[in-house]
């Protein structure tokens, strides 16, 4: 391939490149399955060089040096989603957790409240005008990324080409660091709980009539819903990730997108987590658009879709319809993520279909199980959905619809979808309540 002069005057190592970076700054990571391994690593071994340096990230897949105990006072992420490499800093309190919806994720470096000195991003290889594509993390990298003052770009030549709002051109790149590995893969599938997942996938599916528009979050129940849609029609994806599920239902004949009154024809994400499969399949494909978080996740432009069903889960459910997901009591676990952006813009949808889908139980490390359908949500939980958003909710017993009911109907609603080793201590702690 012939590169510009341009673009190998700013080819340099991980190493280098990394020495741009100063005390005091604020670097943005690119995430998910696209971390700049070469980059970040070499940033870890630079670290004792620098002070105060902040990593504003969201969720990040593969080893997590860069958060331990060692580079404190050197490096400190702030995370706007926790993911699972950095939890234990965070609830640690050697990381730092700023709470914002993914459709506003972007804005805050974009609109300048967290200006960022340092994006260090991963790209594809260019094309012949000088683009390289942000590939397989679009979502939240992009405006970051444009309000930066120092780009440092890994550019992989296996990087899948995906198409959208999702290009670069080489000219905002000030390092340049040439890589060739695999992008890192992340199944989805439900492990040990596969008949479990597989009814409350069925109950869900249900719900999604042809015609419809989905977006399906992180995790097995999202995926193993995919399987029980082969018998629908002209159905869509506006989402703000998917993974390779989405390519059987292309094939299968299922997943048009024809009937979507936004993008038709278009199967539009900000983000894709999935295995080498699934990397191939978007590469050029122009049936993939990939864009911006604050446009894929607007809950008023995801109300544009008619029919559009959001599936999201939870950590549990109180008999008010109350739905905390980004933690565990006080214990910071997650974050908001999409959840609310997409379970309000289905309700506002024409047609719409908003979901929570989650096992009734937990299983404790001692083989104790829990209820997730609770009479109350542990003290310093976070409400990700409150009452007021919630509709649907759905476990392996079945689908409580909590839309327009009073508390005493939804908490009938809720128990007669909970556990039944649960529903008499239900029952007597909502009589308790005075909510039946």
């Amino acid at each position: 391939m012939n590169l510009s002069a341009n673009y190998q005057t700013r080819v340099t190592t991980a190493q280098e490149a990394v020495k741009a970076i100063k005390s005091g700054n604020r670097i943005f990571l690119t995430g998910n399955v696209s971390v700049p391994q070469k980059v970040l690593a070499a940033l870890v071994e630079y670290a004792p060089n620098l002070k105060d340096v902040e990593i504003c990230q969201a969720l990040t897949v593969g080893a997590a040096d860069y958060v331990s105990p060692e580079m404190e006072g050197h490096l400190r992420v702030n995370s706007m989603f926790i993911s699972a490499n950095i939890r234990k800093a965070v609830q640690e309190g050697r990381a730092d957790f700023t709470p914002v919806f993914l459709s506003e994720l972007p804005l805050l470096f974009k609109n300048g409240i967290l200006p960022v000195d340092v994006a260090v991003i991963h790209v594809s290889l260019p094309d012949e005008h000088g683009f390289c594509s942000l590939g397989v993390e679009v979502g939240l990298t992009k405006s970051p990324a444009e309000s930066a003052k120092i780009i440092i770009a890994e550019v992989n030549e296996k990087m899948p080409r995906t198409l959208g709002d999702s290009f670069i051109h080489i000219s905002r790149f000030t390092h340049i660091v040439p890589v060739n590995y695999d992008i890192p893969e992340l199944p989805m599938g439900g492990e040990g709980e596969a008949e479990l997942v597989q009814k409350i996938a069925g109950y869900v599916a249900g719900l999604i009539p042809d015609g419809a528009t989905m977006q399906l979050g992180i995790g097995s129940i999202p995926d193993a819903v995919l399987k029980y849609l082969l018998d629908k029609k002209d159905l869509g994806i506006h989402t703000e990730l998917f993974s390779d599920g989405v390519i059987d239902l292309v094939n299968a004949g299922v997943l048009t997108n024809a009937r979507k009154s936004l993008h038709p024809g278009k199967i539009v994400a900000g983000f894709i987590l999935g295995t080498k499969r699934l990397y191939e399949w978007v590469d050029d494909n122009p049936l993939i658009e990939l864009h911006r978080s604050e446009y894929v996740n607007d809950p008023f432009v995801i109300a544009q879709n008619e029919r559009m069903v959001a599936v999201n889960s939870a950590i549990e459910v109180d008999l008010t319809g109350q739905v905390c997901a980004d933690s565990i009591g006080p214990k910071l676990y997650s974050g908001v993520g999409g959840q609310l952006d997409f379970i309000y813009g289905a309700s506002r949808s024409k047609g719409g279909v908003p979901i929570i889908a989650l096992p009734s139980t937990a299983v404790m490390k001692d083989g104790k199980a829990l209820s997730k359908i609770v009479s109350m949500l542990k003290p310093g939980a976070g409400v990700v959905t409150s009452r007021n958003h919630v509709r649907f909710v759905v476990t392996e017993f079945g689908v409580a619809d909590l839309y327009g009911k009073t508390i005493r109907q939804r908490a009938q609603a809720l128990i007669a979808v909970a556990n039944p080793q649960f529903r008499d201590e239900l029952t007597k702690q909502a009589k308790e309540l005075h909510y039946l």
